[in-house]
């Protein structure tokens, strides 16, 4: 039985990831001069030397026996994932997470498992303690109930405590949920909660930017964390001590201009010390009900007053060209937006994202506003 030839494209971008001491940014400035990770692999000493940042030690690695250790090493990942019906997808590819694409420390390589749109127009994460208490595991499922009626895709990540009952929360309501893993996706951790993995498996998802058979090291959390954070509109944390890996989430997608909501707990409770701290020092909102979430993240103006659910189709796109009608569900999702934003978010070149907003505004769709900020009328 012959064995078919892998995706050669895919093939050196996972490799150009596996290099040692090769970043994400390092590896954007390869691509920006070699245009490929192909054309990378193959560059000679000379003209790598010519890269900004590309100093003797990188040249030496990418040209030297890693190169053929990164290879081989990519084509077993990419064997494992055709087996295993995971998605590998480079920030170059139309599947890769567009909120993701554009922040300064985003991955290049996303591994991913699952049916979820990662582009989904809605998405929220739920965060907090890994020693969760009832009162927190109570707040979370009444705060999925409470935004149910959205249908957005619920980011957490798979750990003990809040990060499960959100997950688990989701699943209930009939909502799809991704869990972010700090491991390789064959490497499932806690195990304790695989059945809850598996099911997210057919209603959402497992992500990760660590190759197959990586351990849960300390040291990569944090990188996980800044997924979620990314990942997301906005960030609610349910509960939180004064440090602990949701406040670095929730700091995260502050230093991303995303919004974050905290769920204030009972006074004198260690376990939500790190909401009242947030809201205290105005970094994040108070939650107290579904309206302080949709009101943030502008989700009221998707809801009729029947309760019933109504997206995009608000607008008729008949009435708009695709790329006006892209912008108007871009700014359907939030209050206001800067003109650069609404451009990376619609993968669209600024001067295009111009004009048609220029068309927009003569039609009295959009509304412009001081700072290069719109808004829908």
């Amino acid at each position: 039985m012959s064995i078919p030839p892998l995706n050669d494209t895919l093939l050196y971008e996972v490799a150009l990831t596996l290099f040692p001491n090769i970043g994400p940014q390092l590896t954007r400035q390869l691509m920006s001069y070699g245009g490929s990770a192909k054309n990378v692999l193959h560059l000679p000493p000379g003209k790598l030397r010519k890269i900004p940042g590309v100093g003797p030690a990188t040249v030496a690695i990418l040209t030297g026996l890693e190169r053929t250790k990164a290879l081989k090493q990519a084509e077993d990942s990419l064997r494992k994932a055709e087996k295993e019906g995971v998605q590998i997808l480079f920030y170059t590819s139309k599947r890769f997470p567009a909120r993701l694409k554009q922040l300064p420390d985003a991955p290049v390589l996303l591994y991913y498992q699952g049916t979820a749109d990662l582009n989904h127009p809605k998405t929220v994460a739920i965060v907090g303690t890994r020693q969760a208490t009832d009162y927190g595991r109570e707040q979370t499922e009444k705060l999925v109930k409470g935004f149910a009626a959205h249908r957005p895709l619920v980011v957490s990540g798979l750990a003990y405590g809040i990060d499960i009952a959100a997950h688990r929360a989701a699943l209930q309501e009939g909502l799809e949920t991704v869990g972010v893993m700090a491991t390789g996706l064959d490497v499932l951790y806690p195990a304790a909660h695989r059945k809850t993995a598996e099911k997210m498996l057919t209603q959402g998802g497992l992500l990760t930017e660590f190759p197959f058979g990586t351990q849960p090291d300390k040291y990569n959390f944090p990188s996980r964390n800044r997924i979620i954070a990314g990942l997301s509109d906005g960030t609610v944390v349910v509960e939180a001590a004064r440090k602990g890996g949701a406040l670095i989430t929730a700091d995260l997608a502050l230093g991303y201009n995303r919004d974050v909501l905290a769920i204030p707990g009972p006074l004198g409770s260690a376990a939500s010390e790190g909401c009242h701290e947030l809201i205290k020092t105005n970094r994040a909102a108070l939650y107290s009900e579904p309206q302080d979430l949709e009101q943030l993240l502008n989700w009221d103006a998707a809801l009729q007053l029947n309760g019933k659910f109504k997206g995009p189709t608000s607008y008729d796109a008949t009435d708009f060209s695709p790329e006006e009608f892209h912008i108007v569900e871009v700014l359907q999702s939030v209050k206001e937006e800067h003109i650069d934003t609404i451009a990376w978010k619609t993968q669209m070149p600024v001067h295009q994202v111009a004009t048609c907003l220029l068309g927009l505004e003569f039609k009295g769709v959009v509304k412009a506003l001081p700072g290069k900020r719109f808004v829908l009328n």
